[in-house]
């Protein structure tokens, strides 16, 4: 039978804020970039594709097209949910 004491369960604590503090670093990486593809930006604004292709449409959120894929800037989506 172990025992476990007060300094035992607030080192576990310590350990795993750190390793959680690691996931959500690694992780967020991926939601720094500046450019967004359809589907990120779908997600993104919990929108179909239909309302997206209206957004653009509309003139209400600025594109780039390379290629077949469509790219959003990020800065402006956040700027349109702002209102600004």
């Amino acid at each position: 039978m172990d025992i476990i004491t007060m300094d035992d369960l607030q080192q576990f604590k310590t350990e795993m804020l750190n390793e959680m503090k690691n996931i959500l670093e690694t992780n967020s990486g991926a939601s720094n970039k500046s450019w967004l593809r359809s589907a990120e930006v779908r997600k993104m604004l919990n929108i179909s594709p239909g309302t997206l292709q209206n957004l653009r449409i509309n003139g209400n959120l600025p594109f780039r097209k390379v290629g077949g894929t469509m790219f959003y800037s990020r800065e402006k989506i956040e700027k349109m949910m702002e209102g600004k």
